[in-house]
């Protein structure tokens, strides 16, 4: 495809103008058509030759096959040419839900030589995403036109939950620093649950620690050291019903989910815990028993990369049968969900069930457009509506909450973006009670 570049709109406004001069002093005409004649044949032979160019830019392009949702990503490309010079614009059809800055991108590229060019894309939905052809526009040796040619490409990258918290996490907890994103780390030496040795006391040891046997066998007071127990399981039991549709800035509450449960998970498994996965409310339910293996992390992210929100109601008790019914061994199961007032009919005898044989936590997730209602000053009749249907519903959410906690179930009422500390603080504060 051609199209016209900046000069050769310019030189065609000039020569309009000299035909508007034409009509005030005839004598011009003959110059005028001349123009016309020679415009015309630097045009036509200026396109036949940037035509004939088409093809000589190869173009390769560098993205990373596995990318974090909820992040910016750099796309790399290189251009390369073996003979003549090239100067244009290029686009690159990156995935329709994806942001990108940078775009498009000028280059300029001599004979012979390669070129890097990148811009950036903000990735935003996860699941198969594809990076389709790249669209050249060379100019002409004339720089009358803009040479249009498609470069076929194709790339297939994989969106998951934002594994690079984990990176995040794992570097602060090398530091020591986990207090900068708000998860408590309260020590406690030797008061765990499971012993893990014997050594010498020390002053801050507690008395019910010291092993009287052991000291008067070698002479010197000897104390029992303990850890957290190990080899528990933690299932989460992901509501992927409508309700997790709703949206906390660029991601929705089940982007911020997954990315929590990701976290949490490698937590856990880190900690020697087994840790598992089942959704609901969803017509094609994922079911992953609980392991302990290294490659748990990947299986999950695995298993919900691709996984979207349905338009479906939750069934909670029809997703405690599945589950229960799975789980030989007793289990820390995470439900995370958003909680309405019409939930009592399937709610409550789902926990109630489950909390026959496994301890239950149950992470509700409030909508922070309910806060932002409730701090707007009311200015109006319909504001005033507004506001009390919010406080309504609040208060319908608190009444199941409360009736939750009054069943001895463990209750996490915060924002999507708060849920990834808040659940491993509960991890953590339920394992070292030894709830689990």
């Amino acid at each position: 495809m051609l199209l016209p570049d900046r000069r050769l709109l310019i030189v065609a406004a000039l020569w309009l103008l000299l035909g508007l001069a034409v009509a005030v002093v005839p004598s011009l005409l003959m110059f005028w058509q001349a123009a016309a004649a020679t415009l015309l044949g630097l045009a036509a032979g200026d396109a036949f030759t940037g035509r004939r160019r088409r093809g000589r830019i190869a173009v390769q392009r560098d993205v990373p096959h596995a990318l974090p949702v909820g992040t910016w990503q750099t796309v790399n490309l290189r251009l390369s040419l073996e003979a003549g010079a090239a100067t244009g614009w290029l686009h690159d059809a990156h995935p329709v839900a994806f942001r990108s800055e940078g775009l498009p991108l000028q280059f300029t590229i001599a004979s012979g030589r390669w070129l890097r060019v990148s811009y950036r894309i903000s990735v935003s939905e996860r699941g198969r995403q594809v990076f389709a052809a790249i669209t050249l526009r060379c100019a002409s040796p004339l720089r009358l036109w803009l040479v249009e040619e498609t470069v076929a490409t194709r790339d297939v990258v994989r969106v998951f939950p934002n594994f690079a918290r984990i990176a995040h996490y794992t570097l602060l907890a090398t530091d020591n620093r986990l207090s900068q994103i708000g998860i408590l780390q309260r020590r406690r030496r030797g008061a765990g649950m499971e012993f893990q040795q014997l050594r010498d006391y020390r002053q801050e040891d507690s008395p019910r620690q010291i092993d009287w046997q052991a000291s008067a066998r070698v002479g010197r007071l000897i104390s029992r050291e303990y850890q957290d127990e190990r080899d528990q399981q933690i299932v989460f039991l992901l509501d992927c019903s409508s309700r997790m549709r709703a949206r906390d800035g660029d991601l929705s509450h089940f982007d911020h989910t997954l990315n929590a449960l990701l976290l949490l998970a490698y937590v856990a498994l880190r900690q020697g815990d087994a840790v598992g996965l089942a959704t609901f409310g969803h017509p094609q339910t994922r079911l992953l028993v609980p392991r302990k293996s290294v490659a748990t992390t990947q299986a999950l992210m695995n298993a919900v990369y691709d996984l979207e929100p349905s338009l479906q109601a939750p069934d909670y008790l029809l997703a405690a049968e599945r589950i229960d019914g799975r789980l030989r061994k007793r289990a820390l199961v995470v439900l995370v969900t958003n909680l309405r007032d019409e939930d009592d009919d399937t709610l409550l005898p789902a926990v109630r069930q489950l909390r026959r044989r496994h301890a239950v936590s149950v992470a509700s997730l409030r909508e922070p457009v309910l806060d932002e209602l409730l701090a707007t000053p009311v200015a109006d009749f319909d504001a005033a509506l507004t506001r009390a249907a919010g406080l309504e519903y609040l208060q319908a959410r608190r009444r199941q909450i409360a009736l939750l906690r009054h069943g001895g179930v463990h209750v996490l009422d915060v924002g999507a973006r708060e849920l990834p500390v808040a659940l491993i603080n509960h991890y953590w504060a339920r394992k070292r009670a030894g709830a689990l």
